[in-house]
């Protein structure tokens, strides 16, 4: 975003410059962090806040919008590495706040801006008193009543740079001010939209022009640009914006331009655009976005992670409905195609969600048919192998995913086109969980991967081919390599803005840690311990369920492994899908031994994923205790391809240490007389 967009005149219109405003009864105070976070007494006069960390103590209760916000996010939030006093300091932070905010409190009575509330704080300010929040009501008010706009207007105006603009390198903040910047641009076509529906807005020809130099993918800005040309009186312009339109989708995206485009394309050639306004059907909340607007915004805030990444898939699968709705099968491909969001998970956050993409593309598929349009196709078949994640699948399913994997990857070789050929890897990848001890075929894919990635300049699958690769070293055992790959992601990732990257290896270092805890003069299994428990901090808030649920439990359960301890008996852990191998050994720390038996002989087989090694490996150890010959040899069987690769390390997590140690116990107890 260049300075200019936030300091330019949005309107022809009288708008009031963004000066402080009077504060409250209740408060006195104004909060703006729409730009750097600052504050002003009732007066006028600025408060002194102090430095980065209070700002962004200050400016993570504002992003909560008056929600109690506890003190451990808090510190998770400020710290990445949280110090040993990081909670005095925390609490340091926000008595200094309060004394900035409420001046004026008498001694020992309560604050009324920060507020202690449960185990954390919350900011109580009414909410136009909040430059964010005023402005997130204007816009939401604006949708249903557009006689707002001028308020709108005063709302945009008030926008210093971007939200937060001094808090760096924080998750939330990051997540924050994307999704904040979108509905920035949202009110800004809004507002647009609304001037040139009522009749006026040839004036917003300059900053239409701004707009979509500055977000090209936009196609309703380019539709706004256009009525505001014809507006103006400028037939041919209006055109010619329209063709470069078509032409940057098409070149670049290969997407055809919006019906909408199209049909404001032949309305001006013939001459029935209203000079007049006449409102369109689009101002409505919840269709403000074209689905490929929509899509490519999803795509982006992907890979922020957090709510955003949880408000990207809604949103992806929003725009495969509504493509859907228009009957336009090319259209639905593209969109449902468009989403080449890398995945490095063998098991889906939300199964049901990616069940009904994956029924969507399947159904795009046959209507387009065998002769279809090859790249539609290729990535239709690329979406199937990357959503049907194998850990939820029955075995007809998978085999169908790896078909449609198979399938995707052959076209797209044909095809000759590097993205979407990682795209289709991708889905090679995540079907490579088909049994165990696959690890080198997985690093293989990985390297075509990051090499496809590195030539042709695709830095979002670079950072996939190298957490592809260190999953695949720290399964095969090669630390040295894994932290190579661990290393080179946090650089990618630094630059393409990936803040999920760090929280994975992250976890990589905590499963290299424990690794070496159990080697002479090692870190200790304390340390170990601790480095997973702060990964876990790091994790809790990252968007991934899937990934998250029972993650921490089944480390410390390695970890206590690699030590030869029990499993740990906590009744508050969370074991989420490894339950039913894990069970049987916690049974067995218990003291439960008939019970852990029952457990053993009622466990499934492991689902096709990232853990499966792991899951046999506990199978193995808990029929070895346990005396089940049966039951160990059939883990046994099931490893042998294993043999060579480290138990849950294909997670490039946690490590429940060599395979072999687990294939020596369960040959053992199958041989003993």
């Amino acid at each position: 975003m260049t300075g200019s967009a936030w300091t330019r005149v949005i309107s022809s219109r009288s708008v009031p410059s963004a000066q402080p405003a009077l504060g409250t009864e209740d408060g006195g105070m104004r909060i703006d962090v729409l730009g750097a976070v600052r504050a002003f007494r009732d007066d006028g006069s600025p408060a002194d806040l102090g430095g980065p960390r209070h700002r962004e103590v200050l400016a993570r209760l504002v992003a909560a919008e008056g929600r109690m916000v506890t003190t451990d996010t808090l510190v998770d939030d400020l710290w990445t590495d949280p110090p040993a006093r990081a909670v005095g300091a925390l609490r340091t932070f926000v008595a200094a706040l309060r004394r900035a905010l409420e001046p004026d409190r008498p001694p020992r009575t309560p604050p009324r801006v920060i507020v202690t509330e449960g185990p954390g704080y919350a900011l109580r300010l009414p909410r136009d008193d909040v430059d964010v929040h005023r402005f997130q009501d204007t816009l939401a008010r604006t949708r249903r009543n557009p006689d707002a706009v001028t308020d709108l207007s005063t709302e945009l105006a008030s926008w210093r740079g971007p939200a937060y603009a001094e808090v760096t390198g924080s998750a939330w903040a990051l997540r924050e001010r994307a999704r904040l910047e979108e509905l920035r641009l949202e009110a800004v076509e809004l507002r647009a939209r609304i001037l040139l529906d009522s009749g006026e807005g040839a004036d917003l020809v300059a900053e239409l022009g701004d707009h979509v130099a500055e977000h090209p993918w936009r196609e309703p800005a380019w539709e706004l640009l256009a009525r505001a040309l014809y507006r103006a009186g400028r037939q041919a312009d209006a055109l010619a914006s329209l063709r470069r339109a078509r032409a940057m989708l098409v070149d670049q995206l290969g997407l055809d331009p919006s019906v909408d485009l199209q049909r404001l394309e032949t309305d001006i050639l013939q001459g029935s655009v209203p000079r007049d306004g006449g409102r369109s059907g689009w101002a409505g909340h919840g269709v403000r976005l074209g689905p490929r607007t929509t899509v490519d915004l999803a795509r982006t805030l992907a890979l922020a992670g957090g709510e955003a990444l949880v408000h990207s898939r809604r949103d992806r699968l929003a725009a495969i409905h509504a493509a859907q709705r228009t009957g336009d099968l090319s259209l639905t491909a593209r969109i449902i195609g468009a989403y080449d969001v890398p995945a490095i998970w063998s098991r889906a956050d939300d199964p049901d969600q990616s069940r009904a993409v994956v029924a969507a593309a399947e159904r795009t598929l046959t209507g387009l048919g065998p002769d279809g349009p090859a790249d539609l196709r290729a990535r239709l078949l690329a979406t199937v192998a990357v959503e049907s994640r194998t850990a939820d699948l029955s075995g007809t399913e998978l085999k169908h995913a790896q078909q449609a994997a198979r399938q995707a990857e052959e076209l797209a070789r044909h095809l000759a086109d590097p993205a979407l050929l990682a795209f289709a890897l991708n889905g090679v990848f995540l079907q490579t969980f088909t049994h165990p001890g696959l690890a080198a075929a997985r690093d293989r894919t990985g390297a075509e991967i990051l090499d496809l990635a590195t030539r042709h300049e695709l830095p979002n699958f670079a950072v996939l081919g190298r957490l592809v690769r260190l999953q695949s070293a720290s399964a095969l055992g090669d630390l040295d390599t894994a932290t190579t790959h661990a290393n080179a992601a946090d650089q990618l990732a630094a630059t393409t803005e990936a803040p999920l990257v760090p929280v994975l290896t992250r976890w990589y270092r905590a499963q290299a840690t424990a690794a070496r805890s159990a080697e002479p003069g090692g870190p200790t299994a304390a340390t170990a311990a601790e480095h997973y428990r702060a990964a876990e901090h790091a994790l809790r808030s990252a968007g991934m369920p899937g990934l998250h649920r029972g993650l921490l439990p089944l480390a410390l359960l390695g970890l206590r492994l690699l030590h030869d301890r029990p499993a740990p008996t906590d009744p508050h852990l969370d074991w989420g899908p490894y339950t039913p191998w894990t069970r049987p050994l916690v049974l067995l720390a218990q003291g439960q031994a008939e019970q852990a038996r029952a457990a053993l002989t009622a466990a499934p087989e492991p689902p096709h994923d990232h853990m499966q090694e792991a899951m046999w490996c506990l199978t193995a150890h808990a029929a070895t205790r346990l005396d089940e010959r049966g039951i160990a040899a059939h883990a046994a069987t099931a490893l042998h391809d294993a043999r060579a690769e480290h138990a849950g390390a294909a997670s490039g997590m946690l490590t429940l240490g060599p395979v072999a140690r687990y294939l020596a116990e369960a040959d053992a107890c199958v041989g003993a007389k």
